[in-house]
């Protein structure tokens, strides 16, 4: 599947599917509904069946069972968007073969090159070939490398009816990367018993835990006054936003942390004298924790507000999506599944916390449970992005497996 697996990925990831934040449609970007059209036509073209394009974007398709008893229906779900943190128009793609530890030069121009010395995760990968960018895009392997790994894995059972399975089910979702890609998944509709995430990183993982995610919008008014007559008078709002970043945990920043280890990320700052607005994203994986960070943020406005009157600083909570470990443990049969599945292809199953969220985080929580799968890509939403073939294809591999394992419940 090496071969079928690569092509295909170098064709998605040349299609700009870029989510819009600032865009209320869905899917968010126009890019999407192309490529997810793109998508419906060629699983016609592999003889798949049921295959839907919602108003919404999201396609959705069957593998039909070849077998004659009941078994559960398997599903998997990638999505179609990339980050808008990075360009994604105008990819260029390209191979590097045999790679043997040496930096790569991404683009001379700009200065850009994928160093062991930077990335030492690259030194796993000696001997093989990686995809990787020219350096002035994203390479898209979150998630294109997910939807082809899915499809190319469906292609190859539909090359194979040899090997027995069970009615499968595949979908694609926009906006993943805006957290919006479940906003519209009609889990009846698709029908699975449980599903997996094909948006992992390395070889190997396999993820039941996230992180429970909110984002904070607070604003901050002041008082402009000329400042040659400000004295007791003015109120400035850029000092009023810097005392209250500064008020919290110094550490307990992404820059910081690893692990279990959550935080507080700001991600937007902008304003003057009378106006400041601040946006945050806060993340822990332990629920008593997340609360206690999202309560710290509050407790702050409060303070502002005893100090200069309220309503000089308010603040609007989203909770976004929650620690999928509390709907998987359940069903924690189907970790097994994928970690029997990785162990039949040879590959160590590596079961790590995702320091982020996937779909299957919110799909667990809609009644779908849906840990998360390995893509193989590294240093995701950035130039320096890049992805190993022979993960790819181990990656197809294991989906193949997966199925083949449910296939094993009738035995």
């Amino acid at each position: 599947m090496e071969k079928e697996v690569v092509e295909r990925f170098l064709r998605y990831v040349v299609q700009d599917t870029r989510s819009n934040p600032d865009s209320n449609e869905s899917p968010s970007s126009d890019g999407q509904k192309r490529f997810g059209n793109h998508l419906a036509e060629e699983l016609v073209r592999l003889g798949l069946s049921d295959i839907t394009v919602d108003w919404n974007g999201y396609v959705m398709a069957t593998l039909p069972s070849n077998m004659e008893v009941d078994l559960p229906v398997v599903g998997f779900v990638a999505h179609m968007d990339t980050s808008p943190e990075c360009s994604g128009s105008n990819v260029r793609p390209r191979i590097v073969t045999d790679y043997q530890g040496e930096d790569i030069v991404l683009h001379p121009a700009n200065q850009r090159t994928l160093s062991p010395q930077r990335f030492p995760e690259l030194l796993k990968y000696k001997g093989q070939s990686l995809i990787v960018t020219d350096g002035t895009t994203l390479l898209g392997a979150d998630d294109k490398a997910g939807v082809a790994e899915i499809v190319t894995a469906m292609e190859y059972l539909q090359q194979h009816p040899e090997i027995k399975h069970g009615k499968v089910r595949i979908a694609f979702t926009p906006d993943e990367e805006i957290s919006r890609g479940a906003d519209h998944f009609y889990v009846p509709a698709f029908g699975a018993s449980f599903a997996y995430t094909v948006d992992g990183g390395e070889i190997g993982e396999l993820q039941y835990e996230n992180f429970n995610a909110a984002s904070a919008h607070i604003v901050f008014h002041g008082a402009n006054v000329h400042p040659g007559s400000a004295k007791n008078k003015m109120r400035n709002s850029l000092l009023m936003a810097t005392s209250y970043v500064q008020a919290l945990p110094s550490l307990e920043v992404p820059e910081h942390t690893e692990g279990y280890q959550g935080f507080f990320h700001l991600v937007k700052m902008e304003g003057r004298v009378d106006h400041t607005k601040l946006e945050f994203i806060i993340r822990d994986f332990d629920r008593t924790r997340f609360e206690g960070r999202k309560q710290l943020l509050q407790t702050g406005i409060d303070a502002i507000n005893r100090q200069f009157g309220e309503g000089t600083a308010e603040i609007h909570l989203l909770d976004q999506y929650y620690n999928m470990k509390e709907k998987i443990l359940p069903v924690m049969h189907i970790v097994d599944i994928a970690k029997k599945a990785m162990t039949a292809c040879g590959i160590e199953p590596i079961v790590v916390p995702v320091r982020g969220g996937t779909d299957g985080s919110r799909l667990s929580y809609m009644g779908l449970p849906c840990p998360n799968l390995f893509t193989g890509g590294h240093n995701f939403h950035g130039e320096y992005e890049f992805i190993p073939v022979q993960s790819m294809a181990a990656a197809c591999h294991v989906i193949v497996s997966i199925i083949r394992e449910v296939a094993t419940f009738t035995t």
